[in-house]
Parts: structure tokens; sequence; C-alpha cells
């Protein structure tokens, strides 16, 4: 018997934040080990691509439109899942939202609303919905995307820190409640990764060198990275693995 096993096949994932960056990476690997992958975004034609691109290399994968901070699409996107997959292994909360930055003390009202809806209360939401399927199978895994913003926060990022601090206690409550329903409760807190979402923050040589010189491993992240993190929660492989936060940064918060 294996020391780790991977395979994820006959599992059902929902990715939501899919359709690019650390979401579609996410929803790559796991149709590379086995799993068909429900993926999610605002937009149904870029996910049209993504799911595409991963039939094209063998892998099993189904687009569906969803915000991921209105609940009414929301509970469709559920009701599909379980209509026509039969049920939810794994949940990966990956949308992120992140309209401001600047002074705190000058951050408009409006988007601190937004930040809240998509970060935070948008992630709440999904569990919930996922976890009560999840029980009829038996048990799954939630995985959270947090931040290290959520441990320290990021200067002219309140907001967005703050929501990702949130993130990291609802995963630690959710898997004390979850746990004895055989559902595992997990957050990964990457350092930076090089998406278009981050791509602002190291847009010339000097952001860039900045950032470097905070990571001991010399480089930056990549959504693989990520990725290959949040294939060890959702498997057996961490199967006593809950209420953990994987921080992926490089080093950067050693």
């Amino acid at each position: 018997m294996p020391i780790a096993n991977f395979d994820l096949t006959n599992r059902i994932a929902v990715v939501n934040g899919a359709s690019r960056g650390i979401g579609e990476a996410i929803a790559r690997g796991f149709a590379e080990q086995g799993a068909t992958v429900v993926i999610t975004s605002r937009r149904q034609e870029s996910l049209d691509k993504v799911a595409a691109s991963i039939r094209e290399s063998g892998g099993k994968a189904v687009p569906i439109a969803c915000h991921g901070g209105k609940p009414a699409e929301m509970k469709s996107l559920f009701t599909r899942v379980e209509q026509e997959l039969g049920g939810l292994d794994i949940l990966v909360n990956n949308a992120a939202n992140n309209p401001y930055f600047g002074p705190a003390i000058d951050a408009p009202e409006s988007t601190i609303d937004k930040t809240i809806e998509v970060n935070l209360k948008g992630f709440f939401l999904m569990i919930q919905f996922a976890a009560r399927l999840m029980k009829k199978r038996g048990g799954g895994s939630i995985i959270n995307i947090s931040s290290i913003a959520g441990i320290k926060p990021s200067i002219h990022e309140v907001a967005y820190s703050m929501t990702k601090a949130g993130i990291i206690n609802l995963t630690k409550g959710f898997a004390k409640e979850l746990g004895p329903d055989g559902i595992r409760v997990n957050a990964i807190a990457p350092g930076l990764i090089e998406t278009g979402f981050s791509a602002a923050l190291v847009d010339t040589e000097e952001k860039r060198a900045s950032f470097l010189n905070r990571y001991p491993v010399r480089r930056l992240g990549q959504p693989n990275d990520v990725a290959a993190a949040a294939i060890y929660l959702a498997s057996d492989a961490a199967s006593f693995t809950s209420g953990s936060v994987m921080i992926i940064d490089g080093g950067a918060m050693a």
C-alpha cells in the first residue's frame, strides 16, 4: 500500500474562481488526478474555454457560471451538481475580490461591502451548500484559499486582509463542526502568486525586485504551487488533516 494516495478518480469537485489563475490550475490538477471538475466563475464564455482545454487533455470538466457573491446562483449551482453528477466530494473556495488598493481610512463603503460579499460571506455560503451534499456522501474535503495577508495584513489592503483572516477563522470553525460528518476543512495561505489578479503588484522591475527580496527561495509563486497543495488536501493522503492552514509562500513568513 502506498504511503500517499493522491488519486481523485470518481470524485466530484467544485472549484470556483476557476476561469484563470489559481482556480484554473487547481481544476486542471484535480482533473489530472481523475476527478470530474465543475468549474465556476462569473463568465460562462471563459469557463467554456477552460473546460474545453481540460477535456482535450483527457480530463472531465463541467463549466457552470456562478457569481461568488450571489446566493441564488450558488443554490442553482449545487442543485445542478446533485442532479446531474449525483453529489459532491470536494469544494475549493477560491473566488476573490480586491476592488480597492489604498489607505484604509479612505476606502469607500461600497468596496468594503463588495470585498466582504465575495471573499467572506460567499465562502461561508458555499460551504453551507457544499456540506449539505457532502453529508449525503458520508464526507468530503473543503479547501479555502486564504492568503498570508490574512496572517500579516498588507499595507493598503486592509479590507482584503481582513477577509482573508476571516477565511482562516471560518476554516477552523467549520472543521470543528463538520469533522464528525467526515468532512475535512482546510485553508491554503499563498504568498504572491503570479496571476492576472496580482499583476499590478509586480508590473515594474522595481516592484518585482522588492517582492523577490522577501522570498528566501528567490522566486515568486506560480499557480501550480498552490494546486499541488490543493491536490494533497483533497486526497486521501490528507485524511488526518483538518482545520489546518498550509502556508505556500517560498519562506516569506519564516
